[in-house]
């Protein structure tokens, strides 16, 4: 362990003093041969500055004896251009012999007034040039100087910088080895005290006398190993809380890993089973149910809480599930038995169901006499005026009826659905019929749209009674709008039905309980109208045997639209 550490550090401290070492060498170099070649071209710029004033100034020589001197002075090559780029004099070459410079990069700025430089290698010489060119009355002058000096000079500043760096970098490694090996030794009696501790010596300690940042962790170390001590100690008493608490507990509850190995569970699960659970066996040999283990499955690979309702645990019981993920991975799943609720939910839907049906004789018969009396013309007193209310209420009370049978039998799975392949246009347009003389006669516009929506699987006629009930409602609560709008469109694998009004609105605080049984906005007018308060109530039920989900939307005085999802039809 010396060993690796040491090297280890010993390789860090290389590589940073040898970058180090790089970066100074290329950023120095490479800021002086900038520098320097700045510098040159900065001179070169004034002498061809000073050669060009010459060349429309001086008439006592010739243009070939001009270049020749002002060559000698600057110690560079002097070029006399006219406009079209022919060389006129030059302090090299002869002038006819050499090729046109129109194109030249230094050329054509010049010839636009300004200074113009460029530097590029020499084809015949193969050494690197930098030209500069000024502007002259009647073409332009050129200084070129060669660069070779300049890559000389740069050579032998690299040879330089190469021959200090290595010698600070043998220093500097120098120091780094001694540096690593004390830090080393440091930091292997740190590793040997968390050897210690992770050994489960708790009482373990570690002292420090430097205050930097090895004495800095290694004193939080020691104080870590202090806290960890009494934290391990309160955490143990706190487990033992824990396993009283869960033992305590009706519910049933176990633990399973992330390779389905039960961890824990408490008493009432042992006492559940007959086969008591056995801590590290596979969690199927425990608990046999398909969808209990999905629901452990799921929350271990989704790492969210998974619901389930299981009814193979044991022969007559069902059970809820919930499965939550635990931290280190796997499951905690705890299990309610839900048998007696049931049989309570079963026992209330039944008596509803049998009171129902047992006054909806009597009260057929109430509607039916106060009807004959009506027709009879008795107009004694007010017996006309006391016979119309209750008919009203005795009709309204079989209506109550009815829906309490209805929604009786579709919370209970006693009606069975027939759903078929249909499409929402035909869905729509049977709505539309039954409502649309209804709508005339109100002064209201029922309209229908249907986005080219698929086909849907439904019951034909308990849609129908959805579709219904969301019209009739929106006529009763909607009809100042003066419109009423029923569509399709399609949602994903579903499609989505819609019934909007453009009446007052519903505040937001009645939004989510619109569905629950017997709840009304406006109490008063609902009764007024005849309602029951079990429409959205069956209409909720019917979608959700159907796969959908149903809600409402509002904003006050702007209207309500209520909607709900169907399947599309499996595509064969």
């Amino acid at each position: 362990m010396r060993s690796r550490i040491f090297f280890k550090l010993l390789a860090v401290f290389v590589l940073v003093i040898a970058a180090a070492m790089v970066t100074l060498d290329f950023s120095v170099r490479s800021a002086w041969e900038k520098s320097l070649r700045q510098e040159i071209e900065r001179n070169l710029t004034q002498k061809t500055v000073l050669f060009a004033h010459r060349v429309d100034i001086d008439r006592s020589h010739s243009l070939t004896e001009i270049a020749a001197q002002e060559a000698l002075a600057a110690g560079a090559r002097a070029t006399i251009i006219d406009p079209t780029g022919k060389v006129l004099a030059d302090s090299e070459a002869n002038p006819s012999a050499m090729e046109n410079h129109a194109r030249r990069k230094e050329f054509v700025a010049a010839l636009q007034g300004n200074v113009g430089s460029d530097e590029r290698r020499s084809y015949t010489l193969g050494v690197p040039f930098l030209y500069v060119a000024a502007p002259v009355s009647g073409g332009a002058v050129r200084f070129a100087y060669p660069l070779s000096d300049v890559e000389a000079t740069t050579k032998r500043v690299r040879h330089t910088l190469l021959l200090a760096s290595a010698m600070a970098f043998v220093v500097a490694l120098l120091i780094a080895g001694i540096a690593a090996q004390y830090i080393a030794r440091r930091l292997r009696r740190i590793v040997e005290f968390a050897d210690h501790i992770a050994e489960g010596d708790l009482t373990a300690r570690i002292s420090e006398s430097s205050r930097d940042e090895i004495g800095q962790v290694a004193a939080a170390l020691d104080k870590t190993a202090r806290k960890l001590e009494e934290s391990f100690a309160a955490l143990q008493t706190s487990q033992r809380q824990l396993e009283t608490l869960l033992n305590s507990m009706q519910d049933a509850v176990i633990a399973v890993n992330a390779d389905g190995r039960v961890q824990w569970a408490n008493r009432s699960m042992d006492r559940l089973l007959p086969q008591r659970t056995r801590l590290n066996a596979p969690v199927v040999e425990t608990v046999r149910d398909p969808d209990f283990l999905r629901a452990v499955r799921n929350a271990t690979e989704t790492r969210k809480v998974t619901s389930a309702r299981a009814a193979s645990i044991l022969p007559g019981r069902s059970f809820d599930v919930t499965a939550a993920p635990l931290p280190g991975g796997g499951a905690v799943a705890v299990l309610r038995d839900l048998t007696e609720t049931e049989r309570i939910e079963k026992t209330r839907r039944d008596f509803i169901a049998n009171v129902s049906h047992e006054l909806r004789t009597p009260l057929t018969s109430i509607q039916g006499y106060a009807e004959t009396l009506l027709d009879s013309g008795c107009e004694k007193n007010h017996l006309p005026e006391f016979l119309e209310i209750i008919r009203k209420n005795a009709a309204r009370m079989s209506r109550l009826t009815e829906d309490l049978l209805t929604l009786a039998r579709v919370e209970s799975g006693e009606q069975r659905f027939d759903p078929q392949p249909v499409t929402p246009a035909e869905l729509l347009h049977d709505a539309l019929e039954s409502f649309g003389k209804i709508a005339r006669a109100q002064g209201i516009e029922l309209t229908a749209e249907d986005g080219n929506t698929p086909m849907v699987k439904a019951d034909r006629e308990a849609i129908h009674q959805v579709l219904s009930n969301l019209i009739d409602n929106a006529l009763k609560y909607g009809a100042n709008g003066g419109r009423v709008i029923v569509g399709a469109r399609p949602d994903g694998d579903a499609v989505e039905f819609y019934v909007r009004d453009f009446g007052p609105g519903i505040p937001s605080q009645h939004l989510p309980r619109l569905f629950e049984r017997f709840y009304r906005v406006d109490k008063a007018r609902s009764r007024e109208s005849g309602g029951t308060g079990l429409g959205l109530a069956i209409a909720k039920h019917i979608v959700l045997a159907h796969g959908g989900s149903i809600w409402a939307q509002s904003e006050l005085n702007h209207g309500s639209t209520f909607s709900f999802t169907l399947p599309v039809r499996a595509a064969t």
